[in-house]
């Protein structure tokens, strides 16, 4: 059911307006959220590119923590434990990594793709929304200054 614009009052579409926002605000911390996670299955996709014969057996830094690291050698260049959500990691050869990886970057790609169309129709919605506001405030202007130009001509 389409509701016109302009048969609401201000107070009704302030309302309308102030859902939109909270629309909009989600939609785009979402989008937001999901471009963080993509970007992080791009770094480990491309960290495997290090992984190869020619590493092997070099010395590296481990990260123990954000600011903490200690001295370790590259062993294994065949296989890596890949984090599968929820606390499990999985054993995987290298390019079967860059495959998952792969499958990931391009789903998340997909629902970045799904949701950029409904926000940009709530931003022109919102835009929509404004305009007849800014409308019914000029006439609620014109109208209080019309009858205060004939209380003034009556007196």
């Amino acid at each position: 059911m389409a509701v016109n614009l302009t048969d609401l009052s201000l107070p009704q579409l302030e309302g309308l307006k102030t859902q939109l926002d909270q629309e909009i605000e989600f939609l785009t911390s979402s989008i937001g959220q999901l471009k963080v996670v993509q970007t992080k299955y791009v770094e480990a996709k491309d960290s495997l590119n290090v992984l190869n014969k020619n590493n092997k057996g070099k010395e590296l830094l481990v990260p123990l923590t954000s600011s903490m690291y200690v001295p370790g050698s590259l062993n294994d260049v065949e296989t890596v434990l890949v984090d599968v959500g929820t606390g499990y990691y999985v054993e995987k050869k290298v390019e079967d990594s860059k495959t998952f990886f792969k499958r990931k970057i391009d789903f998340l790609t997909k629902q970045i793709e799904k949701i950029q169309p409904t926000l940009q129709e709530k931003h022109a919605m919102k835009q929509a929304v404004i305009e007849v506001m800014n409308m019914k405030i000029q006439q609620l202007q014109q109208s209080q200054q019309s009858s205060q130009m004939v209380g003034t001509t009556k007196a």
